[in-house]
């Protein structure tokens, strides 16, 4: 399959090189050109391009950028054939993303991205710790994989943004529509407290759409005094951290 994907954070990062590693056809992009791309995040086959090429003649298009910048980038989209997908990893955080007041107002994050690109998403790896997604992948039955959720409003998108999540060495669970895929945004008992298969679908039934927004701020002040002030502990603390403030 041919992926392009828009950022190369730890998330992105990570999405490139399992995703090459299982044999898809994969280009990479960031906001300041082909040639910052590291060494490491190709070794496994994926390309460096510039950005307006990331998103063309492209099965899929996959974001890896901070949530407040998804309206710069939009524009790649405006000739996008319909039948591509396009897979949302993002997620909100008030403390970098404090202008997209739709969303502070309670907005589900993947329906203000639908509206920002005007066309649908799936959301997906937007539930996993980067240290987790880095480090946890496994082959398919073992015992100890650990599953993310899928959302997306057609199905044949989010069966495609699942075989790519078990490609990456996850079990895929499917957690239905968009307007449902607040049940794993931050704060909520399936965000990065690596659940396996399983254990997701009663996670998902259990979110509290008013208090979810409460323990994601306990646990990023958490995070901040022992990391000072980053969002990527490492797996074993931040899984700690969330399982008791989120679950």
């Amino acid at each position: 399959m041919k992926i392009g994907i828009v950022g190369v954070g730890l998330i992105g990062t990570t999405l490139t090189q399992a995703l090459s590693a299982a044999g898809h056809d994969v280009k990479v992009a960031n906001s300041r050109g082909p040639e910052t791309i590291a060494a490491e995040t190709l070794s496994s086959g994926g390309r460096a391009v510039e950005a307006v090429d990331a998103a063309a003649d492209v099965d899929v298009v996959i974001l890896s950028i901070p949530l407040n910048r998804i309206p710069e980038i939009a524009p790649l989209f405006s000739d996008l054939p319909a039948e591509t997908v396009v897979i949302d990893t993002s997620n909100y955080y008030p403390s970098r993303d404090s202008r997209i007041a739709a969303i502070e107002g309670g907005q589900v994050e993947s329906l203000w991205v639908t509206e920002q690109l005007g066309r649908p998403v799936v959301k997906a790896w937007n539930a996993i710790g980067s240290d987790s997604f880095a480090r946890k992948g496994k082959p398919a039955g073992d015992p100890e994989r650990v599953a993310i959720p899928v959302a997306a409003d057609k199905d044949s998108d989010r069966q495609l943004g699942m075989a790519l999540v078990e490609d990456t060495g996850f079990d895929a669970v499917d957690a239905g529509p968009l307007a449902q895929s607040w049940r794993q945004q931050p704060g909520t008992p399936v965000y990065c407290t690596d659940l396996n298969r399983a254990q997701i679908p009663a996670a998902l039934a259990s979110a509290d759409a008013a208090r979810s927004p409460k323990r994601r701020d306990l646990a990023a002040a958490a995070i901040a005094e022992r990391f000072g002030h980053t969002v990527n502990p490492d797996a074993e603390y931040g899984v700690r951290i969330n399982r008791v403030l989120f679950m």
